[in-house]
C-alpha cells in the first residue's frame, strides 16, 4: 500500500513537472529517476543525458556543508583545511539548531567557496564538544589555519551571519 502510494506521489511529481530547458543556477535535473546536482563552482558544466529529462528547483547547498564523521574526519576536515570553517555544534532536539542550521548554510553557499561549514552533532560526538568548551547549542566556531579566531552561541540574524562569515573571510 504505502509502495503504492509513493508511485502515485512520483507519477504526479513527474506529470506536474514542465518540459526540460536547459539547468539554470540551483537548479538539478532528473533523468529517469536519476538525480544529476550541478557542479559547486561558478561556471562549471551540467550533463544532461536521455531527453526524457525534467528540471526541478531546489536550495543549491553542494559541498560546502558536510556532517562530521568522528575525530580523524574533523582532523582532516576541519583543522588541517586551507579554507576557513565555520563548526556548527548542534543537537537534533535542539529548536533553536534547527532554525539556525539551514540559515548558516544558506549564508555559507552564499560566499562560493571563500568558506566551509561542519557540522558537529554533540550528541553524537560529546569528545569534540568538550575539546572546544562546547556549553550550549548552537554554538557556531570559526575556525581558521586550525585555530578558533572567533564564536557566538545562540540564533542569529542573517545580518549578523553575513557580518561573522565576513570577519572570519578577511
Amino acid at each position: 500500500m504505502v509502495e503504492m502510494a509513493q508511485r502515485l506521489l512520483l507519477r504526479r511529481l513527474l506529470a506536474s513537472v514542465t518540459p526540460r530547458r536547459p539547468p539554470q543556477s540551483g537548479q538539478v535535473s532528473l533523468t529517469l529517476g536519476v538525480l544529476h546536482s550541478p557542479p559547486c563552482r561558478p561556471g562549471g558544466s551540467y550533463t544532461v543525458t536521455p531527453s526524457h529529462t525534467r528540471a526541478l528547483h531546489t536550495s543549491r547547498v553542494c559541498a560546502t556543508t558536510f556532517n562530521i564523521q568522528d575525530g580523524s574526519d574533523f582532523q582532516d576536515r576541519v583543522v588541517n583545511s586551507e579554507t576557513p570553517v565555520v563548526v556548527d555544534f548542534h543537537a537534533q532536539w535542539c529548536g533553536p539548531c534547527k532554525i539556525l542550521g539551514p540559515r548558516l548554510e544558506k549564508m555559507v553557499a552564499k560566499q562560493q567557496g571563500k568558506v566551509v561549514m561542519a557540522k558537529v552533532d554533540i550528541d553524537d560526538h560529546t569528545d569534540l564538544a568538550i575539546e572546544y568548551e562546547v556549553s550550549a547549542v548552537p554554538t557556531v566556531l570559526a575556525m581558521k589555519n586550525g585555530d578558533v579566531v572567533d564564536k557566538f552561541v545562540g540564533i542569529k540574524d542573517e545580518e549578523q551571519l553575513e557580518a561573522f562569515l565576513k570577519k572570519l573571510i578577511g
